[in-house]
């Protein structure tokens, strides 16, 4: 088994008398984790499998007779319900079941989308529940080749707990392989010639099957269009109208479309940072895919180290800014901006965390310059007592001093 980042944080809050929801993409391994943290559980529900979801949703009443079966220890018996989403009327019983004995049960719920609890109003068991997410690996869990970087202070510091250092992390991988194959725990450890297949599948299996089976979309081939688009633009700004033309849907529709990919965890919106003195900002957001190798795939690209030297230095932004906005949702504060001006200067991203602001610049080269750092630098003169360093991410060996203020990392040190 492989260490996971927010495990030791998990198994702590597993012991506490509330019901448990964990939410994240279809396979970034939250039955795997959870299997892992708790004991063996009196009742395991997959709502997965077509039959099983079937049964509860045609008999409601099932699923409480099955929990009231089991006999009362002093710890609390687990039921897991994995998909629990698929079955909205669970989460109903689950707090029938809850406020009638606090410590007869220990709900876990996992889900890979919260369209239909949002949609449909059902129940999140407010005052009851403890909310967790999970998602791809971080370069904390899956390391790089290069190793430790000595001197090297990341702009975002993401350590393990103390005394939990992983001591089974993924295998390690370089930069490419990354920007090929993303992070899906399932993807980084199969074979490699495995890895493009099994992204193409996830495409077409995990995204469009289920995204068909969450929503009633109406024209499914504008729909498989709108995803190909909306995940070949990953990275850049939200444009609506343009996806609108091209597809031949409603902007209407295309933002429900783009509200369904962040539903289901596999879209990231960043939004603009706006508390800036200049006037010629824009406001739109930036949109990415959650992981790269879905990404490529979803797009109709074949993952292959060939379509990431392609264009490489989108695809090394698009990770840095999935890195970065995971480790702030781990951490559970702060937020994930960028900055772009009519004029087309732009800040890829500006980290807020602990009362601080960090621009971040993302730059292919191995050789930074100062002139790398032109718009950090302005940044850092706008915001003077809130932003007082700046980064630029690059292919450096080393970590190299480009300004007073502003300091070039390697990608591995991150």
């Amino acid at each position: 088994m492989y260490d996971r980042w927010c495990a030791p944080d998990l198994r702590a809050k597993l012991t506490r008398p509330y019901v448990h929801l964990l939410f994240g993409a279809r396979q970034t391994g939250k039955s795997t984790l959870l299997n892992q943290l708790i004991s063996p559980a009196a009742l395991y529900f997959n709502l997965a499998d077509p039959l099983e979801r079937s049964r509860h949703l045609a008999h409601p009443g099932e699923f409480a007779q099955a929990c009231r079966s089991l006999p009362a220890n002093q710890t609390g018996q687990f039921v897991f319900v994995d998909e629990a989403q698929s079955v909205p009327s669970i989460f109903d019983a689950v707090q029938a079941l809850y406020d009638s004995d606090k410590t007869r049960w220990r709900f876990v719920l996992c889900g890979s989308s919260a369209r239909k609890l949002r949609t449909t109003g059902a129940n999140l068991l407010p005052g009851r529940s403890m909310v967790h997410h999970l998602y791809p690996l971080t370069l904390a869990e899956h390391p790089a080749k290069a190793g430790p970087v000595p001197g090297a202070i990341s702009p975002l510091p993401f350590p393990w707990s103390a005394g939990n250092r992983a001591r089974h992390p993924f295998p390690e991988w370089d930069l490419l392989n990354r920007l090929t194959f993303g992070a899906l725990p399932g993807i980084v450890t199969a074979a490699p010639p495995d890895r493009p297949a099994l992204l193409k599948a996830y495409a077409l299996v995990h995204l469009e099957e289920e995204i068909r089976r969450e929503a009633l979309v109406k024209d499914w081939g504008a729909f498989v269009r709108f995803l190909q688009l909306a995940a070949a633009e990953s990275g850049q700004l939200l444009n609506y109208a343009h996806i609108s033309q091209e597809t031949g849907l409603s902007q209407p529709t295309v933002k429900s479309h783009y509200q369904l990919l962040e539903d289901m965890f596999v879209g990231i919106r960043i939004p603009a940072y706006a508390k800036s003195p200049r006037k010629n900002l824009l406001s739109t957001p930036k949109f990415l895919f959650f992981d790269l190798g879905v990404r490529h795939a979803a797009a109709g690209l074949n993952p292959s180290a060939e379509t990431v030297k392609a264009n490489p230095g989108p695809i090394l932004e698009q990770w840095v800014g999935i890195e970065l906005w995971q480790r702030l949702q781990y951490l559970g504060a702060g937020r994930l901006y960028h900055q772009r001006s009519r004029d087309g200067a732009e800040v890829d991203f500006i980290v807020e965390h602990g009362g601080r602001l960090t621009p971040i610049e993302v730059k292919w080269t191995e050789h930074p310059t100062v002139q790398d750092a032109r718009h950090l630098l302005a940044f850092l003169q706008e915001k003077p007592r809130e932003a007082t360093h700046g980064y630029v991410i690059c292919r450096c060996p080393r970590p190299l001093r480009l300004h007073d203020q502003v300091k070039a990392l390697p990608w591995f040190g991150l």
